[in-house]
């Protein structure tokens, strides 16, 4: 389990800097969280190549309790709604279990196949999920995630939809590329914990 630590630590870091970031916004359709959150893929996929889907999974397990803990915080401190709790939870909790899911099937393939196909379908579902249900009309709204059905220009000049699609497409923009950016550290950090397992 200490082998995993690294994993833990990484991850818990990343969900508590990404609660607490999402609070601020950077232009019109992102948060400082957008840029943070992605990198919870890069230590899920870092875990699955070196520890096995095994220690993947209880490193998520680890990340989805401390955001659970980030959501009531938030929640008792006025930052959060009972909606958005639910869709930031499942969300990570769904997103990350399939990217292992993927991972692992890919695993055998060439060395940059596995990471970036899961990090892709990851972001997908995890964009889907949480911005479906922390602000679509078709649930019961509020007044923090009423003003996300505000009908505006998709991303300030496509067609007009629901604000949160512009939100959500934008978030989903900077995972894409982020999954693409961390190709590189992903190989770099496995070789060198790959390389530090065969000496112990």
């Amino acid at each position: 389990m200490t082998r995993y630590l690294p994993g833990i630590l990484a991850m818990a870091i990343i969900v508590v800097a990404s609660n607490i970031l999402v609070q601020f916004t950077v232009g019109n359709w992102l948060t400082w969280g957008a840029f943070t959150y992605p990198f919870a893929f890069l230590v899920t996929e870092v875990m699955n190549r070196v520890y096995g889907p095994a220690a993947a999974r209880r490193v998520v397990l680890v990340g989805f309790v401390v955001g659970v803990i980030c959501s009531v915080i938030a929640a008792g401190l006025d930052k959060t709604t009972i909606r958005i709790a639910i869709g930031s939870g499942a969300a990570f909790l769904i997103a990350q279990l399939v990217d292992i899911l993927v991972f692992n099937a890919l695993r055998q393939r060439r060395w940059w196949v596995a990471p970036l196909t899961s990090s892709s379908v990851g972001s997908v579902l995890d964009t889907a999920i949480f911005f479906t249900i922390a602000f679509t009309a078709a649930l019961p709204h509020d007044a923090n995630t009423g003003w996300a059905n505000e009908a505006v220009p998709l991303l300030g000049q496509g067609p007009v939809t629901a604000l949160w699609v512009s939100l959500a497409t934008a978030d989903w923009m900077v995972k894409m590329s982020l999954a693409i950016l961390t190709l590189v550290p992903f190989r770099i950090i496995v070789r060198n914990l790959l390389r530090a397992e065969r000496t112990i």
